[in-house]
């Protein structure tokens, strides 16, 4: 039961989140972290969308489920008005 009330307030948290700026730092395999810039999208009762800002100008959009969160296999840092705090 402990693990559904944090999957549930992490998706309330990202919820009220929409639509800011925000660090994402991925587990990439073999020993390889990416981290990209953008903003979130949308939530989803299963997954939340990040629009990632990459350097050619082109956009796309990354999902990732609350569990990733929660496993630390995703890291978010919002990103506001020059300040970066780390979110969950």
């Amino acid at each position: 039961m402990l693990a559904k009330n944090a999957l549930h307030e992490i998706k309330k948290n990202l919820e009220g989140l929409v639509g800011e700026r925000l660090l994402l730092r991925a587990n990439g395999g073999r020993r390889k972290t990416v981290e990209h810039f953008g903003v979130l999208e949308e939530t989803y009762p299963s997954v939340f969308v990040v629009k990632l800002d990459p350097p050619d100008g082109s956009f796309k959009r990354v999902s990732y489920s609350y569990a990733d969160v929660l496993t630390e296999t995703v890291e978010l840092v919002l990103c506001k008005d020059g300040e970066n705090t780390r979110l969950m």
